[in-house]
């Protein structure tokens, strides 16, 4: 049981260190077109969102049925808002502003959950997540938005349902 509760804390670890890595959030930002009609800085904002979000979604959406899931997702979302309470006070130091990132980050949770609630039929999330992203960046028509924000769905859910395999938790 102890080595199991240190790989589930090293997973939990893990995921947020790369729920918060920015290197490919720097490569969409980096690649986004001309035509792009959203704001890069709000792209890039959004997409740190949608990231740490995906990888949230994707613990539980993988580790449905596994004992260790409510485990692995309080580490993460403990970390996540550790993460999140710094970032609030730095911000509020550097701006002035007071800020609750956490909590941005729970309204941004539930405006995804709820977009796909809305369409159940849906058997490809990121058709869903696309459209909801670009929407928040400002322009729910801009389809490099909505094709950047499925981008890091995709990708980001792929990744964390690769390393849970690879640690044998999926």
């Amino acid at each position: 049981m102890e080595e199991n509760t240190s790989v589930i804390e090293l997973a939990g670890e893990d995921l947020f260190n790369f729920a918060v890595d920015r290197e490919d959030i720097k490569t969409l930002i980096a690649h986004l077109p001309e035509e792009t009609v959203c704001e890069p800085e709000a792209i890039e904002y959004e997409l740190q969102l949608l990231k740490i979000i995906s990888v949230g979604w994707s613990i539980s959406f993988f580790l449905e049925n596994n004992p260790h899931r409510s485990q692995l997702a309080e580490i993460f979302w403990k970390s996540v808002h550790e993460f999140s309470e710094k970032l609030s006070e730095t911000t509020q130091l550097m701006t002035g502003q007071d800020i609750n990132y956490f909590q941005i980050l729970k309204i941004r949770l539930d405006m995804y959950v709820e977009a796909l609630a809305e369409k159940p039929e849906t058997t490809e999330p990121a058709s869903v997540i696309g459209p909801e992203f670009s929407k928040v960046c400002g322009n729910a028509d801009d389809i490099f938005s909505v094709m950047t924000g499925s981008r890091m769905f995709i990708m980001t859910v792929a990744s964390v349902k690769e390393y849970l395999e690879s640690i044998k938790l999926q």
